[in-house]
């Protein structure tokens, strides 16, 4: 009962948010959002023990139960999405918004159709949650994005709507393949998907990837990724990059790599290729940005790629790397739109040739970027290090050492596009646009968190590997 309140509370908090007026939204969501945290520290320090499980009848003319599972994987997902949320909230508790009831309710139920995905355990509540957390984020950027947000909008949601039918087509071919009765439940998904022909695996693997592969996004799905993201309101280019990616990711561990062996070991070395080149157009592409959203989005691209081309590469440490920086990623690539967003209204811009001298008008601001933007690539006692230094490790032993030396380009560009990011923004000589006015106590306390969680796990990540271990030997088997 404990994982439907991981559902339950932003559900109903939002349905809620929508008739308070004013101020009384943004409490409301600032609370629902510390419970739905406290709920899911919950969860995941009971995964140490054991995983928890809910099923309960839902639609039995279909074969559906309404089946919840909060494993390893699933827990640390909810973990994050508990903590991106409350993080969002936090610094966002001083701003004004227009419709604020409309606006938090939009985001407080996207978050309980995230939790949704991240803890189903039937293909069709799975697909049920997977479109609740998109329908939401399209009426926040098409009504509270920017000046170009119609068009954009419209492209993100036929991207991504095709791609759910063409999800929704392979999942329910795999129920009709399952013995007597259809079903849905992972279980019975699972051992039909695998008594396929390798020529029909072949097929339903492209038919469901696709699905996936745009949600995270990877080249040549990636388009819709940066115009989105620049066009949204700060709380949302958080909640797409920091989880709804992870959606993308975390079906493909959930639902195909154990579902279709065989599709998998057909299509692994494209997936691989694709991905890797992802990582270096992306990053070549973040180097000659001067727009610090598009860099950042751009450079989401490269990391995204990364933990893709390692998910099918079939090493056990690889995988474990994978889920720890799902985790780690989500984290810091908060804690780096949250700076660029306080960089835009303190000085009007995102052009990083108009930027400079932020150390000397605010240096904690200037400080917070430095250790967020060096944790995003990868640095040594920061959280991006652990899951990275896996990720090529498993990389080089899934795919050989050609594979994991041009995907370990996308370390070196990454250092070129961030140090020079941090040089235009946080040095040199103080703008005319300067002032002198440096974070706020929220603000403080929202990048406290993310700092605090980067410097904690860079040193001592156990807590992170013990979660994920079992769950990620689960799916190398």
């Amino acid at each position: 009962m404990i994982l439907i309140l991981l559902i339950l509370i932003p559900l109903l908090s939002g349905i809620l948010s929508f008739a308070v007026k004013g101020e009384g939204a943004k409490a409301l969501a600032l609370i629902s959002s510390m419970l739905t945290l406290a709920v899911s520290a919950y969860v995941s320090g009971a995964n140490y023990t054991a995983p928890i499980a809910y099923s309960h009848d839902w639609i039995h003319v279909l074969g559906s139960q309404f089946s919840l599972m909060g494993d390893g994987m699933s827990s640390m997902l909810c973990l994050l999405t508990g903590i991106v949320v409350l993080v969002v909230m936090i610094v966002n508790v001083n701003k004004d918004v227009e419709k604020p009831g409309a606006f938090y309710g939009f985001l407080l139920l996207s978050q309980a159709g995230l939790m949704g995905v991240f803890l189903a355990y039937d293909a069709l509540v799975f697909y049920m949650f997977w479109e609740l957390a998109l329908i939401p984020v399209y009426f926040l950027c098409s009504k509270w994005g920017g000046e170009k947000r119609i068009p954009v909008t419209f492209k993100f949601f036929i991207y991504t709507f095709v791609g759910s039918l063409m999800m929704l087509a392979g999942l329910i071919y795999l129920s009709m393949q399952t013995q007597g009765m259809s079903s849905y439940s992972w279980n019975d998904i699972v051992r039909a998907g695998s008594s396929l022909s390798p020529d029909k695996q072949v097929w339903l693997f492209c038919l469901i990837f696709i699905a996936f592969a745009i949600k995270m996004p990877i080249f040549p799905f990636h388009t819709w990724q940066p115009d989105i993201y620049e066009q949204s309101p700060t709380p949302v280019t958080i909640i797409l990059s920091a989880l709804m990616v992870k959606m993308g990711l975390f079906a493909i561990l959930r639902w195909l790599l154990p579902v279709l062996p065989a599709g998998v070991a057909y299509w692994s070395d494209t997936v691989v290729i694709l991905s890797v080149i992802g990582i270096v157009y992306a990053s070549c592409i973040a180097i000659v940005q001067t727009d610090l959203k598009r860099l950042v989005a751009y450079s989401s691209i490269a990391h995204m790629g990364l933990m893709c081309a390692v998910a099918f590469g079939h090493s056990n440490v690889g995988m474990h790397g994978v889920m720890v920086q799902m985790f780690n990623h989500g984290i810091n690539i908060t804690g780096m739109w949250l700076m660029v967003s306080m960089i835009e209204n303190r000085w009007g811009t995102r052009d990083m040739t108009k930027l400079g001298g932020m150390a000397t008008a605010a240096p904690q601001m200037a400080i917070a970027l430095v250790i967020i933007s060096l944790a995003n690539i990868a640095l040594p006692l920061t959280n991006g290090f652990i899951g990275e230094f896996m990720l090529y490790n498993g990389l080089f032993n899934g795919s050989g050492i050609l594979i994991m030396a041009v995907a370990g380009l996308g370390i070196i560009l990454g250092a070129v596009y961030t140090l020079n990011m941090i040089q235009k923004a946080a040095y040199g000589q103080v703008t005319a646009m300067a002032i002198k006015k440096d974070l706020s106590m929220n603000e403080y306390l929202g990048v406290g968190i993310i700092i605090i969680l980067i410097l904690f796990l860079g040193v001592y990540p156990k807590p992170l590997l013990d979660l994920t271990a079992g769950i990620a030997s689960m799916i190398v088997r």
